[in-house]
């Protein structure tokens, strides 16, 4: 398998990974403030027509900061190594995407009253299509000891989150679909490369 190397090309990546923090930041100054801005920035069926860039500011917003760290360091794991093997627009493609859609599936999918927050589904999307390029690329996830092929990880994950009350298995999933159907076209167009 060939990979491309490019120190410039994590450059958007730790980007977002600043905006997620920043966005985090500014949730917490507001609680201190007894300002509540995640409803501003959160997906919802019901605000959604009034709020479309809801759609896009959910993927930027976090409330628990165990929910941002895990996020931000997968969002890191497998956007650098997705971007090594695809490049960087390609990278930015399924990311955003793959937000887009899981955030269509919360619409279609979710209670009309939940308001969901996250870069899961993006995240999801970059693991479906690194399950479909690396299938067989070992990973550790914590705290499993052996390491396992990064699809096993993958579908572990999104099973495991899918069991835990209050988490947008349905984001999850149209993230997690979205980046497969990514990971398809991809290995067709870099047959040659990979």
């Amino acid at each position: 398998m060939r990979y491309r190397s490019s120190e410039g090309e994590l450059i958007p990546i730790i980007v977002i990974v600043i905006l997620n923090f920043l966005v985090y930041l500014a949730i917490n100054v507001g609680h201190f403030m007894e300002i509540d801005i995640i409803p501003f920035l959160g997906l919802s069926r019901i605000t959604f027509l009034d709020e479309p860039w809801t759609i896009l500011t959910c993927m930027f917003t976090h409330q628990g900061f165990f929910h941002l760290l895990a996020n931000m360091l997968t969002l890191y794991f497998f956007g650098s190594f997705l971007t090594r093997i695809t490049g960087l627009t390609n990278f930015l493609l399924i990311y955003f995407i793959g937000g887009i859609v899981s955030g269509l599936f919360v619409l279609g999918l979710s209670p009309a009253n939940s308001i969901t927050i996250g870069a899961s589904g993006a995240v999801f999307a970059l693991g479906g299509a690194l399950a479909v390029l690396t299938p067989r690329e070992k990973v550790f996830v914590f705290p499993i000891p052996a390491p396992m092929p990064l699809w096993v990880a993958v579908i572990i994950g999104f099973l495991v989150l899918t069991l835990v009350p209050g988490v947008s298995w349905q984001g999850h999933l149209g993230g997690l679909l979205s980046g497969l159907l990514a990971g398809l076209i991809l290995r067709r167009r870099l047959r040659l490369v990979l």
